[in-house]
């Protein structure tokens, strides 16, 4: 127990570096925060918003903000929410560890958990699928824990860590408690495993139109609004394998196809996928395949049919 741990220092941007373990809440009166770009962080981040209408980009979704609105966003999720003038909102970035002191879970294991085994994420896990609007005393409630967390930061005072991790608490608890059912729902309809399928598609598409191209891991994940990190631990764990191996695979997929049914040459096909050597296409091909192109379009050509 002992004073709160806050970054040394603070800017106005909403990636400000996070200390493990730590916490940061801020109030739009308190410093000027310009438009955000689409962006990602490796903690929590909590948008109490009480004056003013926007929208958030979450992933691939776009989601309305009101007076009201409390939007919860997981670590590593891209993200951007629109500021407007005269908006009033409160804004907290935390650390697991923060809530979370004995928890030893990755971050990109976050969505694996059962809700019940902590049920604070459950409103950060189904953000792209509900709207979570408090109102009246509710509303109020939350200003009111939004004010006294803010006031412990500035303080700083013995307990603070304490009594701001129960209000935090309290604050996710509303959304817990005010939406029970309905989180209670959707964990039973893997509508994770459905996102996350749908993230590997757009993965996929991508892939699939840029094989001719120099392709990085980090712009595939921007193609799918993933971050690198958590593109690369969701491909080893859906498939088993990493992302140059993928795109490997494919490549070396459509040139068996352009041998076997193309008289194009090799040096053609092999930049066709990607190759700008044919010589390291070619030794890259036997690697995988077994034997070279030219031999593998020896046994493999689609015979000529004469009319």
């Amino acid at each position: 127990m002992g004073k709160l741990k806050t970054p040394a220092t603070r800017t106005n941007r909403s990636d400000d570096f996070l200390p493990a373990g730590a916490f940061l809440i801020r109030g739009s009166s308190s410093c000027e925060m310009p438009q955000p770009p689409l962006h990602r962080h490796d903690y929590f981040q909590i948008h109490v918003n009480l004056a003013g209408s926007t929208q958030q980009t979450l992933g691939a979704t776009t989601l309305p903000i009101r007076p009201g609105t409390l939007s919860f966003i997981l670590p590593m999720r891209m993200h951007r929410i629109d500021h407007v003038d005269n908006g009033d909102f409160f804004l907290i970035n935390y650390r697991l560890g923060f809530l979370r002191p004995e928890s030893s879970l990755n971050l990109l294991e976050l969505e694996d958990l059962p809700i019940g085994d902590m049920p604070e994420l459950a409103p950060f896990m189904y953000q792209e699928h509900m709207d979570f609007v408090l109102e009246g005393t509710e509303l109020h409630e939350a200003s009111q824990l939004c004010e006294r967390m803010l006031k412990e930061q500035q303080q700083g005072a013995f307990y603070a860590t304490e009594f701001i991790r129960a209000d935090l608490t309290r604050l996710i608890g509303l959304v817990c408690r005010r939406w029970d059912a309905a989180l209670q729902r959707l964990a039973t309809q893997n509508l994770l495993t459905g996102s996350r399928r749908a993230s590997l598609a757009r993965v996929s598409r991508y892939i699939r139109a840029h094989l001719a191209d120099p392709i990085t891991l980090s712009d595939a994940a921007a193609a799918a609004f993933l971050s690198p990190n958590y593109l690369a631990h969701l491909l080893k764990r859906e498939t088993g394998n990493t992302f140059v191996e993928i795109v490997t695979a494919r490549r070396m997929d459509l040139a068996c196809s352009l041998l076997a049914n193309t008289d194009r040459p090799i040096a053609e096909i092999a930049a066709r996928v990607g190759f700008e050597d044919e010589a390291y296409f070619s030794r890259r091909f036997r690697q995988l395949r077994g034997l070279s192109p030219s031999l593998f379009r020896q046994q493999h050509a689609t015979p000529v049919r004469i009319a």
